[in-house]
């Protein structure tokens, strides 16, 4: 029978839990007049953010915010009939968090008494005790739990209840930890070996104590098991005993201190240790940096560490990600260039990372624009042609992003995908319907337009999803939009530019002009300034038969009279006017953009290289 990955990681060598739930609750401002375990439910982000510290500070198991969720404590607070959904709630939060994280942790599902520290005081029969149990069990493997921690019991027989109550309806492993007075005995006055025994006959994996003292205490009862033989077991100390201050607990054993006892623990046999009351994500990020040292062999003093805590809502604006490139460039004002290229219809990128290295050789071009489907035709997926340009060419890329072909979870996903490849340029774009391409059975989503998608990325900057569960960190996306300043209706293309840039764009790119007068116009209407960054879009001219079907045929191009008459006049030199043509209105451009987005048609960048050699020359004469 294969071993669970919990035991097997334990039988590896030691391994370091987390701190206190309740008190670390409690230091965020917390009062005790709540109840904590309906904070799963009320303020499910409080809970998450503690588990993600832990998480930063090494722990390798976190439990569930779930002590005190059975019916009897929960009556208390009038919650008696939402075991099951608080208990759920507390293993799907933290394993939320282990996901953000990126961690491999294990969630440890906790148990803890029932009403009264001594059951057998409290008037609740064993039965009774089993359907408290049971309910809470049940919800906690519903909640996804890895293994069940049964903690800070006082009371021998109950634990040793709990513990068969689980194994009657589950083989995860289970922690059982007592409780254990000054003299190294529990309330009733078993000695540590006992209730190691007591345990272990039960059907427990780990055997353990915690709570109780501080650290020395535990840790000599740890002793007294592991003499008498348990295999696996545990130490949760308090930070010390706790005094009262201003009306708050205080506890005195500092991180430092709890680092400094990690080779004590490591010595006695202890293989699962962490922290308990008054304990937090600075002692076990001490404890972590003292069990590495020890596992190293390192010897070097003890030194307190910093540590990095989950980002919190206030304190986001502080832990702002890196700027991509282009975003860099764009703030420091400097003139940003930009070249669309179109992934394959096939299965070879070979010609696109062709175009895309001589357009990254050339020194001449900022990012590089992936298409998504244009004209709604099925092409290579533009993520994935971003990533393989910029791992392979170190040329920056600017994906395009519509909202045609994904709901509104999978445009979230496709972001977190492309954040993690490194893509972090986006321009948002609603996307050519289905209708217009060559897939006829295909049916566009459109559950947000690029307005949406704008406020879909903005809220990731932030570090939240949609929802607003967080994300762990805040995303480095900069994040562009399109505009087309020759529509009929500039009314509405002003009105929604408007919208676009108040859900948080940071740039914007032009459909492609012809002449300057058409961006004048456009800005009468709009009325203002735009307030970000303007890149101006150019799509250079190959021939007269050209001109006149992007003129008719082509959505979001519409030609000058102008350039259609300098075509039809170019005859077999269409393809120089057309260089020409963008030439000329660039250097116009100059001084009233802060870049060009140059969409040479059927990827040929030697066109845009051609267009951009006046840039360096313009930016001399500026100087």
């Amino acid at each position: 029978m294969t071993m669970h990955p919990f035991l097997a990681r334990i039988q590896q060598g030691p391994v370091l839990g987390d701190g206190a739930m309740g008190t670390e609750l409690y230091a965020r401002g917390i009062l005790p007049t709540n109840c904590y375990d309906a904070l799963n439910l009320t303020d499910p982000g409080v809970v998450q953010r503690v588990h993600m510290d832990y998480l930063a500070a090494g722990s390798e198991v976190i439990e569930t915010n779930t002590f005190g969720a059975n019916a009897t404590k929960l009556a208390s607070h009038g919650l008696e009939g939402k075991v099951h959904e608080i208990n759920r709630a507390g293993g799907r939060l933290a394993r939320y968090a282990r996901d953000v994280a990126g961690s491999t942790a294990f969630i440890a599902g906790s148990i803890g008494p029932l009403q009264g520290a001594l059951a057998a005081l409290s008037g609740i029969g064993d039965e009774a005790a089993r359907t408290y149990y049971r309910e809470q069990v049940v919800g906690l493997i519903d909640g996804g739990v890895d293994l069940f921690v049964l903690e800070t019991f006082a009371d021998l027989n109950m634990l040793c209840l709990a513990v068969e109550v689980v194994r009657e309806l589950s083989d995860l492993p289970v922690v059982a930890q007592a409780t254990f007075d000054q003299d190294g005995r529990t309330p009733w006055g078993q000695t540590g070996a006992k209730v190691a025994a007591a345990l272990l006959d039960a059907g427990a994996d780990v055997v353990g104590a915690n709570c109780s003292v501080g650290p020395k205490g535990v840790l000599a009862v740890a002793r007294q098991m592991v003499a008498a033989g348990a295999p696996y077991v545990s130490a949760f100390p308090n930070a010390g005993m706790p005094s009262r201050a201003a009306g708050r607990l205080i506890y005195l054993s500092n991180p430092a201190y709890f680092a400094a006892r990690v080779p004590d623990f490591l010595e006695a046999g202890v293989k699962l240790f962490g922290g308990c009351c008054g304990t937090g994500p600075e002692h076990i990020a001490a404890m972590r940096k003292a069990l590495d040292c020890q596992l190293r062999g390192d010897v070097a003093p003890l030194v307190e560490p910093a540590i990095v805590r989950a980002p919190s809502r206030q304190a986001e604006d502080k832990l702002a990600p890196e700027l991509t490139a282009m975003r860099r460039k764009l703030s420091a004002g400097q003139f940003v260039t930009a070249v669309e290229l179109s992934p394959p219809r096939g299965f070879s990128p070979g010609a696109l990372l062709r175009h895309a290295q001589a357009l990254a050789d050339s020194g001449r071009v900022d990012a590089v624009n992936i298409t998504d489907s244009p004209m709604a035709r099925v092409r290579m997926d533009a993520l994935t042609a971003c990533h393989l340009i910029q791992s392979q060419t170190g040329l920056e890329t600017v994906l395009h992003l519509t909202t045609r072909d994904r709901n509104l979870m999978g445009v979230q996903s496709h972001l977190i995908g492309a954040h993690v490849l490194g893509v972090r340029n986006i321009l948002a774009l609603t996307g050519d319907p289905p209708s217009l391409g060559n897939s006829s059975h295909s049916t566009g989503v459109f559950d947000i337009d690029s307005i949406g998608l704008v406020r879909v990325i903005s809220q990731m900057k932030q570090g939240y999803d949609i929802s607003g569960s967080e994300m762990g960190s805040p995303a480095g996306f900069c994040v562009g939009v399109g505009v087309d300043p020759t529509r009929q209706d500039l009314e509405t293309e002003a009105r929604r530019l408007c919208e676009k840039i108040a859900a948080g764009a940071e740039f914007v790119m032009t459909q492609p002009l012809y002449e300057m007068s058409v961006w004048d116009r456009f800005l009468e209407v709009y009325g203002e300034p735009i307030g970000i960054p303007v890149l101006m879009g150019l799509l250079p001219l190959l021939s007269q038969r050209h001109a006149e079907f992007l003129h008719n045929e082509v959505p979001g191009i519409t030609l000058s009279e102008e350039a259609l008459r300098r075509m039809r006049l170019a005859g077999a030199n269409g393809r120089e006017e057309g260089i020409r043509m963008a030439q000329d209105i660039l250097i116009q451009a100059f001084g009233r953009f802060q870049g060009v987005y140059l969409m040479p048609s059927y990827n040929r960048h030697d066109m845009a290289l051609e267009v951009l050699q006046v840039v360096p020359h313009l930016a001399e004469e500026e100087a």
